[in-house]
């Protein structure tokens, strides 16, 4: 008499296979983009932190905060304090880094402009808030100023 022997795998258990693989990488693979995103709030907050901090400086050594510079630009004078090429080639999250003096409500305050990129949208920028204080947009340190304006924000 001959014992059966079993030299391959049956369809239902290469199914079976399959379907465990597919529940793993739709847990695993939404973490790696959370990943990423986190990253790039990490570095946008903390680039923010730095124009910030940078400001203040500009303010205690020239008497006044640097002036309203425009989208994506250097404001006049602060040039020296930074480096320009870097603050000129936009935020991680996108959009363009921006001072405001004396407009927008505020005295002054350094932050990102989505005019021309995709505005990754009020619960990425929520997300921003927390770190600096209220996880609120319309109040605190950071706040939204426009619809697509987000400034931290150095004097009221």
């Amino acid at each position: 008499m001959h014992a059966h022997t079993r030299n391959a795998f049956t369809l239902v258990e290469i199914l079976i296979v399959v379907v465990i693989l597919g529940i793993l990488a739709a847990i695993v693979v939404p973490r790696f983009v959370d990943a990423g995103q986190d990253a790039k709030i990490g570095a946008f907050v903390a680039s923010l932190k730095t124009y910030a901090d940078t400001c203040e400086y500009y303010n205690i050594k020239e008497g006044q905060y640097p002036g309203d510079g425009g989208s994506g630009a250097v404001p006049v004078g602060l040039e020296s304090y930074l480096d320009v090429s870097e603050f000129e080639s936009g935020t991680p999250l996108g959009g363009v880094w921006d001072t405001e003096y004396l407009d927008s409500g505020v005295s002054a305050a350094v932050g990102v402009h989505f005019f021309n990129s995709p505005n990754p949208g009020d619960t990425v920028m929520i997300r921003v808030d927390e770190t600096f204080d209220d996880g609120d947009l319309s109040t605190g340190l950071f706040q939204k100023l426009a619809g697509d304006r987000y400034y931290y924000i150095l004097a009221f």
